[in-house]
């Protein structure tokens, strides 16, 4: 055989490599766990395979949650444990692990946020920022997020065509609202004693935030006029400047004369400068440059559920934002999309089934128009092999294949489609070239028609913010491919076709 068929067979199966691991490992995998969690204190981290619980074997999401939901129908504190490739981990829990897992990926193809659902905003600041502070930005955001525990977070910047910067985020299985409530606001967290700031969210007051133990969590719910009240608490360890600040201003203070168990002044706290809640301070704290300080705050809702879930969040934000202080720039949604999982996948079936009718019907009008069925079967065959290796370089390069980057996939088949039928017209012209000439004017076409669709590509890297990004690239990654290994060894098989 000629070597660029030779070529075309290598690189085909460097991508089927590229797209298929060479492992076939049973378990699920964590994909996130909450930070400071009883799951992620005892050392069970992201990326372990999970293998068994309590002595039972796990080979699929379905029976993780089956298992799971078995241990704790109550909220009784029950032995977990865990078995990963890493080791064994043993819980002592009253309520399920704080961790998300899925299914091991039986391949590299990674699907986007459009088949595997969830929700992706489009997010600019009040100013024009710079590459650097944009940067900044993703860093804070990616933290804070990070900090929630949710999983599958992809962050990064855009840039549309006249040079504004965006900050691009999916979240694979969150909601628009949460996402919303989650970037919307900036997050600024000041703790005051009259009009005296004592200590700000973020490192530098704050050197720790406690999320589980005792004496973190909801401790009373009550019902409250027309429905119910949860109260709840957390302590936290503030910076010696913080301690000493807050030293400094209670020093001035008297003691409370209805209430002189406290001093005259309380602690209050405010969150993007509305005031969250207020602390009374002991009198013995008069003057003390105490590290430890206890946070509270509450929850409301019609029913005690709807309580406990409010002061859950509550606490939450909280908790993440004096974890990792206030974003560095006030933000505002620019567009803002959910993806349903079950449509991503109703979608890759009617896809497939698309995808290989069309090719069956490119392969039927070839055959009645030359009428030899090798020509056909050749048409095909690239087509296919030109799908497998742009599969394997998005594999290869972990690029999320998502309907920008499907309906990529789709223009590179219909270009190649389109290449094919220009060397099989030009095989059949004129005699007076030789066979050889005339395929090697038909790839002379093909390559001027590349280079003009290469450029009319580019521009949409940076347009629509970078939201056509993946189909520019996916094509170019097609028409690439198809120019450079799939339509020379294509028209060697016209060669040997023709002269058999």
């Amino acid at each position: 055989m000629n070597w660029k068929i030779w070529l075309l067979i290598f690189v085909v199966l460097g991508s089927i490599l590229a797209m298929v691991p060479l492992n076939f490992e049973k378990g699920v995998e964590i994909i996130s766990i909450e930070q400071n969690s009883t799951a992620y204190e005892q050392g069970l981290r992201q990326r372990q395979i999970i293998t068994n619980i309590d002595g039972q074997k796990i080979t699929s999401f379905e029976e993780y949650k089956e298992i799971i939901n078995s241990k704790f129908p109550s909220s009784e504190n029950q032995k977990l444990i865990i078995t990963t490739k890493s080791g064994e981990f043993i819980l002592f829990t009253n309520k399920a692990p704080q961790i998300s897992v899925a299914n091991i990926d039986k391949t590299r193809i990674k699907t986007g946020l459009d088949l595997s659902g969830g929700a992706r905003a489009l997010v600019a600041t009040e100013e024009k920022i710079s590459n650097k502070e944009l940067n900044d930005l993703i860093a804070v955001t990616s933290q804070r997020l990070n900090v929630y525990g949710l999983k599958d977070i992809i962050i990064r910047p855009v840039t549309d065509l006249s040079g504004n910067n965006y900050m691009l985020i999916e979240i694979a299985g969150s909601t628009p609202e949460e996402l919303e409530n989650l970037i919307s606001q900036q997050g600024k967290f000041e703790a005051k004693i009259g009009n005296e700031t004592v200590f700000v969210g973020g490192e530098k007051d704050i050197t720790y935030v406690a999320r589980t133990g005792e004496q973190s969590g909801i401790y009373s719910c009550n019902k409250y006029q027309q429905g119910e009240v949860c109260s709840f608490r957390f302590p936290i360890s503030l910076s010696e400047n913080a301690a000493q600040k807050h030293a400094e201003i209670t020093n001035k203070l008297d003691v409370n004369i209805t209430n002189p168990e406290y001093l005259s002044e309380k602690l209050d706290l405010y969150l993007d400068e509305k005031l969250v809640d207020s602390l009374f301070i002991s009198k013995d704290l008069k003057g003390s440059s105490t590290t430890q300080i206890s946070i509270s705050g509450s929850g409301s809702g019609e029913n005690r559920k709807e309580a406990y879930d409010d002061a859950t969040a509550s606490m939450k934000q909280l908790q993440t934002v004096l974890i990792t202080g206030s974003l560095p720039f006030k933000l505002q949604i620019e567009k803002l999309d959910t993806i349903s999982p079950l449509l991503g996948k109703k979608f890759i079936n009617t896809i497939l089934i698309a995808g290989l009718a069309a090719i069956l019907a490119v392969g039927l009008i070839i055959f009645l128009r030359y009428r030899k069925i090798k020509l056909s079967l050749a048409v095909l065959l690239t087509s296919l092999c030109e799908v497998l290796i742009i599969l394997g370089i998005s594999a290869l390069f972990k690029r999320n294949l998502d309907l920008p980057a499907i309906a990529g996939i789709i223009a590179a088949i219909g270009t190649g489609v389109d290449s094919q039928i220009i060397i099989l017209d030009e095989s059949q012209m004129s005699h007076i070239l030789s066979l050889k000439q005339r395929i090697k004017r038909a790839l002379f076409i093909i390559l001027g028609t590349y280079v003009t669709t290469l450029f009319a590509l580019l521009p949409l890297m940076w347009a629509g913010a970078g939201l056509l990004k993946g189909f520019a690239i996916t094509t170019i990654i097609g028409i690439s491919a198809g120019v450079f290994i799939t339509r020379p060894a294509f028209s060697e098989m016209v060669k040997k076709i023709l002269r058999d």
